[in-house]
């Protein structure tokens, strides 16, 4: 396992070389391909994905805590297999279609000029337990807001 910290990552094409698992802190993703890889088990804290494909990925455990993805292509994600413990992300310009977040724990979410068609937010919570009506997450979609 490793563990990096304020690295770049930049066009790195993860299907052919799997990512290594481990923690990764305070480091940014630009253009990789990390579709249909396997996540599991990975620490992403205060991370930033910028123009990257992560459609398909596991995320078995996968820990998210302060990240952001913006401009990322995300199809097919299942975010309630991730790791609850400080479960917190935004999303900026992004394709979220074909997603679930079914009972995930949502803190200050933002979708910001996000597509989400055929997301599934069933059951899903703030830390509240309250249901996601009464959460602040901002659902900002445009037509044209990711290629």
């Amino acid at each position: 396992m490793t563990y990096q910290i304020d690295k770049t990552f930049e066009k790195i094409d993860y299907t052919s070389k799997p990512l290594e698992k481990g923690e990764y802190e305070n480091c940014s993703f630009v253009n990789c391909d990390l579709s249909n890889s396997d996540l599991s088990a990975v620490t992403f804290a205060d991370c930033t994905f910028f123009a990257c494909n992560l459609s398909m990925a596991k995320l078995i455990k996968t820990a998210f805590r302060e990240v952001k993805f913006k401009e990322c292509k995300m199809l097919g994600l299942y975010f309630e297999n991730c790791n609850e413990f400080g479960l917190s992300f935004q999303f900026d310009n992004c394709q979220l279609n074909h997603s679930s977040f079914y009972k995930t724990r949502l803190k200050n979410t933002k979708f910001k000029n996000t597509l989400l068609h055929e997301v599934d937010f069933l059951s899903t919570t703030r830390y509240s337990k309250k249901p996601i009506s009464e959460t602040r997450i901002i659902l900002l979609s445009t037509p044209n807001a990711t290629k």
